[in-house]
């Protein structure tokens, strides 16, 4: 990776053919492509260290004539990055697959097939992945002219999953609806006694046309739908959306509301890693754990309710800036309070891992190596755990963060316990970050006016979000009306892993290394 600089990356777009060659921000280049070009282009950017991050489609046939793509070839750490834009005429509606080379490709190119009807040639898994079964043949929801349709039935077909035989071999098959109140996923076991020796995960129950509503709502309703793509990142995901609307309009954010969206994304890290490490140690049977840091947990909710006016911090991430009690909220009594309430956390962790009951279900089980996690780019806290040192806050700064000196935590083992030990780290992270803003937030305004947004212009917001980058890609129909939004939560890109995690651990393991992953299904099921 030491080879990716924006000078060779500059070059290995040039060499592949690129056009219109145009700086974007730092560390940020734009083009265009022949879509026949795509895969050379991959192939020289790979000895550089860079890949396919993120594939978006949109249907620009009202305005070109045709379909285009937008890919972003980056290293780990995103940046610096590569938007290539890809037309794919309307009479021929097919693109070269990058499947073979890029794991995260291979899975969009699927979800674009299912969306609009582009076929990825030469994809080895062509299986459906965004729409069920018995979503009617050659409906594809996200094309401009496709029309409501009220013949979805389901005819009973299964789905193709893999089957593993062989004497002794059974099959067990957990949800799609399951005991909790968690959201619906269907997983397939096939084990040897009680070892796992193959996963497959099928989700999709809860596809709900997330991406059409931006495309459809009134303009101001939409930071409202980005807030609930995943309940539990409702800042990270706003936070990512206002920051592509900002940069399409031209709008300067002021600085107490950049620092004040680093209080506001780490205060909801600090919520949902408490909440993991409870609900992580409750799995390995240790009650006492669990109680405590849902009583911490709740402290925090109470906390984010009283200085942002929402348990879950919505209302608080505006276009422009932020609104509400957090714009005039006291940051330092804030800060005492998380540093009170973060000292109990890291002490009860301490406890937690101490007891040798916990430390033995942790220590070793749903173990993802570092070699698989690259070849599958595994992103956010489940790729630090497993050694991939990238993160956003430091790695292309956001918000406030590059003034702050983020701190991200790295592992090796790539186990549950090191999923664990990173949320405990981050917590104390998390803490010290606050405290700074809290120090050095300056005064005067929290929101600026967004502006109108170019007709035709898009613009990507890039957000490190508690379970890892949030991607928001946004092309832009009028002033105040959107032509696109394509979103990419962190559990996307991570679901497979977890597949690959508990092979050869025992069933009964099973749920320590799914909340070590702590995937959203909402997010992934946009």
């Amino acid at each position: 990776m030491a080879g990716l600089t924006r000078e060779s990356l500059r070059r290995a777009l040039l060499e592949a053919g690129a056009t219109g060659l145009t700086p974007r921000g730092v560390g940020a280049l734009e083009c265009r492509l022949p879509s026949r070009e795509i895969p050379a282009l991959a192939d020289r950017l790979v000895p550089l260290g860079a890949a396919c991050q993120f594939l978006a489609a949109a249907d620009t046939r009202e305005r070109s004539g045709d379909f285009t793509l937008a890919y972003a070839f980056a290293p780990a750490t995103l940046r610096p990055v590569a938007t290539v834009l890809v037309s794919v005429a309307t009479g021929a509606p097919r693109f070269p697959s990058l499947a073979t080379r890029s794991f995260a490709a291979s899975r969009f190119e699927r979800e674009i097939q299912d969306l609009f009807g582009l076929t990825p040639t030469g994809h080895p898994d062509p299986r459906r992945l965004a729409l069920h079964q018995f979503w009617p043949e050659g409906y594809h929801p996200l094309r401009r002219d496709a029309a409501a349709r009220t013949d979805v039935t389901d005819a009973g077909q299964p789905f193709p999953f893999r089957r593993v035989e062989g004497e002794g071999l059974f099959e067990i098959t957990v949800g799609p609806v399951h005991a909790g109140i968690i959201e619906p996923g269907h997983f397939r076991f096939s084990v040897e006694g009680e070892t796992i020796v193959n996963l497959e995960t099928r989700l999709g129950f809860v596809h709900k046309g997330t991406e059409k509503l931006f495309e459809t709502l009134p303009f101001e309703r939409t930071p409202a739908l980005a807030e609930q793509i995943s309940g539990d990142t409702s800042a990270g995901h706003t936070l990512a959306y206002c920051q592509a609307l900002e940069a399409l309009a031209g709008c300067e954010v002021p600085a107490r509301a950049r620092w004040l969206r680093v209080v506001l994304l780490e205060l909801e890290r600090l919520y949902n890693h408490v909440g993991d490490v409870g609900m992580i140690v409750n799995d390995t049977g240790y009650a006492f754990g669990h109680a405590h840091c849902f009583r911490i947990r709740e402290e925090l909710l109470r906390l984010n309710a009283r200085v942002a006016g929402h348990r879950l911090l919505r209302g608080a991430v505006v276009p422009g800036g932020v609104a509400g009690p957090i714009a005039g909220a006291a940051l330092g009594d804030l800060a005492a309070a998380v540093e009170t309430l973060v000292g109990e956390f890291v002490e009860i962790a301490r406890l937690s891992l101490d007891n040798t009951m916990v430390l033995e279900r942790l220590q070793g089980t749903g173990r993802l190596t570092t070699p698989t996690a690259r070849e599958m780019q595994v992103v956010g806290l489940v790729g630090r755990a497993s050694g991939i040192d990238a993160d956003l806050r430091r790695d292309a700064p956001f918000a406030a963060y590059g003034e702050l000196d983020a701190r991200p935590v790295v592992y090796e083992t790539g186990d549950a316990l090191a999923r664990t030990l990173i949320r405990v780290d981050e917590a104390k992270e998390a803490a010290r970050l606050i405290r700074a803003a809290a120090e050095r937030t300056p005064s005067g305004a929290a929101r600026a006016p967004l502006g109108p947004l170019p007709a035709g212009g898009h613009a990507f917001g890039l957000v490190e979000a508690w379970r890892g980058p949030v991607w928001h890609w946004v092309l832009a129909a009028g002033p105040a009306t959107l032509a696109r939004v394509k979103v990419v939560d962190p559990s996307f890109r991570n679901w497979p892993a977890l597949e690959y995690a508990v092979l050869k651990n025992i069933v009964p393991d099973f749920p320590i290394c799914n909340k070590s992953f702590n995937l959203s299904y909402s997010g992934a099921d946009l």
